[in-house]
């Protein structure tokens, strides 16, 4: 099966790109970037997902089976405060996707979020009503309006607060801010009053990867199981590599002024990934352990 990535330099991209190359699928490795990465195999094309002609040339010289979307602007409050590029880059190139899997007749694997939910109440299942509180949140809603509108086959993932270790280690997240925020002494404050399942980048990368085998139709939620709120995070993370949990302030999201709202309380009920996909994800232990594996190999 050839496989098309979008955001390969990302860290999903980049988790994509190592599992695709591991087994018998041909890989297309694409990015806006302008450097392009080294593949033993497979193909590279520069994309810009925000220029349809981009998107259809890319697709008819690549030819895919299956298009796994993960490139987004995915800063939450750089989408409130730049809207129109937001909604260019979220929710118009997703409609360029689209048009050219229609014509192509590809199947389509897109990556979506739990800010489509308000954070009055969770862990969530794939039936929940969303009603977003951002606008990064509201452009990803559209974005799976115009999947499920279109007649495309096509499947939706949904994901949580994903974490883990880029080989070029260029992208952060909450359990690397933590463990080098506390490597060098800084006192840092974490929040206790937002709940998520975080999702180790591996096994996102696994799960959309499953859907792409089997050509499943429909949403799924693909995270982590353990309910934790970034403190739980963060004291996990200073525990497993025995940094000093001292440095954590505890505080809650009323101390913090941001842009965008972020929802209080989400977590997804992954069973529908789990029957369905064959989707086995890594404990936050067992996710922490990987990544130290990862980072001494560096």
């Amino acid at each position: 099966m050839r496989i098309l990535v979008t955001g390969c330099n990302g860290l999903l991209g980049q988790k994509l790109v190592e599992l695709i190359l591991s087994g018998d699928d041909y890989l297309i490795a694409t990015a806006k970037s302008k450097s392009a990465i080294d593949l033993p195999k497979g193909e590279f094309y520069f994309l810009d997902i925000t220029k349809f002609e981009e998107v259809e040339e890319v697709m008819s010289q690549a030819k895919p089976d299956v298009v796994i979307h993960t490139a987004a602007m995915t800063q939450v409050d750089q989408c409130e405060s730049e809207k129109e590029k937001c909604w260019l880059t979220n929710v118009t190139a997703v409609d360029y996707l689209v048009r050219a899997c229609k014509r192509h007749n590809v199947y389509l694997v897109h990556l979506s979020t739990d800010f489509i939910f308000d954070g009055s109440h969770g862990p969530l299942d794939e039936s929940e009503k969303p009603s977003p509180l951002s606008y990064y949140g509201e452009s990803k809603l559209a974005a799976e309006q115009v999947i499920q509108k279109s007649t495309i086959d096509s499947t939706i993932v949904r994901t949580v607060l994903v974490y883990g270790v880029t080989k070029d280690m260029s992208r952060s997240n909450i359990v690397l801010w933590v463990k080098k925020s506390l490597e060098e002494g800084k006192k840092i404050n974490v929040v206790n009053d937002q709940w998520r399942t975080p999702t180790l980048a591996e096994d996102l990368a696994m799960g959309c990867y499953l859907a792409a085998q089997q050509k499943i139709q429909g949403v799924f939620n693909v995270s982590g199981e353990e309910m934790m709120t970034p403190y739980d995070i963060a004291v996990a993370t200073a525990n497993f590599f025995n940094l000093d949990k001292s440095l954590i302030n505890q505080t809650d999201s009323t101390k913090f002024v941001q842009p965008a709202k972020r929802p209080a309380k989400t977590g997804f009920i992954i069973k529908k990934a789990r029957m369905e996909l064959g989707y086995q994800p890594h404990t936050f232990p067992r996710g922490l352990a990987l990544i130290s594996q990862q980072i001494n190999k560096l």
